[in-house]
């Protein structure tokens, strides 16, 4: 089966320390793991290494890296990102860049693996945004190129959210290109721009959206030439989820991460997603999608 990437620090669940007013469900990240680990073939489990913080302070501002690894950051940001900062969760967004990172490298060695957490798409230069912290995208993108390990990387976000917080982070680099697909009218209000955004109308279903991949992706591709694919693969598009705007059925989701899994293994190119967003009240529902999007993806490249 495929690497996955995990750790116990994923998993906080939300008690004093996350001040018990976010909406973040902190439990999935286990389910998803428990999901996985239940498969006939499960996953081969690789433990998340904690980022080291000079690699955030190469993407992020310093000083708003200190003020989250002392748990200070100023109530205005806590508020941007939706709870308050501690040492456990500044611990978690270092183990969750380590993750992607962990996964890349992982992913170019075996041609898929995913990270159990991360997708943090939201962060940006000087404060988190949006439940995200340090952005893992970003940092294992400039980590990766700056260790030689690739030359090109291509960012896919699907999540419903545009990914603001990587396309800024990441800007104006000839070595990265950011694609989004997302909801028009979804958070953030104020979009960044990637080297392709598609924003899409509220109640987009399985069709349209699609035909938004199949026409864009292939193309960009081409046009890029990456050497690997960091897929932001949120399953918050779903209709049922309670902060998405689009309509993805299961059956859409589905089609949506083989596309992508096999466009990544026709093209020879290595895959590594992170889990992204995914909201509602049935976290149990939502930790399938979770996990479902990850079979698929390595059915899909390894097929």
């Amino acid at each position: 089966m495929f690497p996955l990437v995990h750790h116990p620090d994923y998993s906080l669940r939300q008690d004093a320390d996350t001040s018990g007013t976010t909406r973040f469900p902190w439990d999935k990240y286990t389910l998803v793991r428990d999901l996985l680990r239940a498969d006939r073939d499960p996953p081969v489990e690789h433990e998340a290494p904690l980022m080291p913080v000079e690699w955030v302070n190469a993407v992020h501002d310093s000083h708003y890296v200190d003020e989250v690894m002392r748990a200070e950051v100023p109530a205005e940001k806590a508020r941007r990102i939706g709870f308050s900062i501690t040492e456990r969760l500044a611990r978690r967004a270092l183990r969750t860049s380590g993750g992607t990172w962990m996964a890349a490298r992982l992913a170019l060695d075996r041609g898929y693996a995913a990270n159990g957490a991360g997708g943090s798409h939201h962060a940006l230069f000087d404060t988190g945004a949006g439940y995200c912290i340090f952005n893992d995208l970003a940092i294992a993108a400039h980590r990766l190129l700056a260790e030689k390990r690739v030359q090109h990387v291509l960012i896919v976000d699907l999540d419903v959210h545009q990914g603001d917080g990587t396309a800024s982070l990441l800007a104006g680099r000839a070595d990265v290109t950011t694609f989004s697909i997302h909801a028009e009218k979804n958070f953030p209000a104020r979009k960044a721009q990637s080297t392709l955004d598609v924003a899409l109308p509220d109640a987009t279903g399985d069709d349209a959206y699609l035909d938004a991949l199949e026409h864009h992706l292939p193309r960009l591709i081409d046009s890029s030439a990456p050497d690997l694919i960091l897929y932001q693969a949120g399953v918050d598009v779903h209709g049922e989820d309670r902060l998405g705007r689009l309509a993805l059925s299961d059956i859409g989701l589905v089609a949506r991460d083989s596309f992508v899994g096999g466009l990544a293994r026709k093209r020879g190119i290595a895959l590594a997603s992170a889990l992204g967003g995914g909201y509602g009240t049935d976290q149990h529902a939502v930790a399938r999608r979770h996990a479902d999007a990850m079979r698929v993806l390595a059915m899909s490249y390894y097929q």
